[in-house]
């Protein structure tokens, strides 16, 4: 099972009441289809910024570098840890994974929403940095869907299927973290309610007021 590294207290933190960006974390087990609705998400959200994940696991085929991740050295992970550079990090199934602080926060700033593909131990940490982000927890509809998708795949060795289904079950047990949950048994419906969970995100009070403030100050609504 991974093991969750330790997050320092942030002196950057997050102010929600300034940046109007929103922050959407989007967990699931292996295989259970999350990168692929992400990428179809984002092709149809162009607006919505995609940060990059650091990690020193090795490439899978058809990756690229500064794509699906930055793919970097244990060494080189370690020294932009001691550097403060990661928002969180984590040991996941043998390799580290980080999320850079910093561009976040400037596209945030900016009032981009950014979305994060992330473990549950990730979400976890970032939420105690980022007030206000919306979590969503992909599920795939059963445990043979899931085994069947990770051996169609093609990019996983027997022993890290074997694995990754011994540890989806302890992931999913996390699903009750996460404010929206999607079950991805027919794509088209999966995306269309991701879609749903973030026109939803962007319309509620508080983010409309930021977004508008003059509209809402010339109409009179309070901001």
């Amino acid at each position: 099972m991974s093991q969750q590294q330790p997050a320092e207290a942030n002196v950057h933190a997050y102010s929600p009441d300034k940046h109007p960006g929103r922050l959407f974390l989007v967990t699931a087990p292996s295989g259970a289809g999350k990168s692929t609705l992400v990428n179809a998400l984002l092709a149809k959200q162009p607006t919505i910024k995609l940060s990059i994940s650091f990690t020193t696991r090795d490439p899978r085929p058809g990756e690229v570098n500064g794509r699906e991740y930055h793919f970097v050295t244990i060494e080189e992970f370690e020294a932009m840890k001691a550097r403060d550079e990661f928002l969180e990090s984590a040991l996941v199934h043998g390799n580290y994974y980080g999320t850079n602080r910093v561009w976040i926060e400037n596209e945030m700033a900016k009032g981009h929403d950014v979305l994060l593909e992330i473990d549950w131990q990730g979400a976890r940490q970032v939420r105690k940095r980022f007030p206000g982000t919306v979590g969503v927890f992909i599920l795939p509809p059963s445990i043979e869907a899931l085994e069947w998708r990770l051996n169609h795949r093609g990019t996983d060795s027997p022993q890290t299927i074997t694995r990754r289904l011994l540890g989806a079950g302890a992931e999913m047990a996390h699903a009750p973290e996460f404010e929206y949950v999607i079950i991805n048994e027919d794509f088209d419906t999966a995306l269309l309610q991701l879609e749903a969970i973030v026109t939803a995100s962007r319309l509620t009070y508080g983010q409309q007021a930021l977004r508008f403030r003059n509209q809402f100050a010339n109409l009179g609504v309070p901001v």
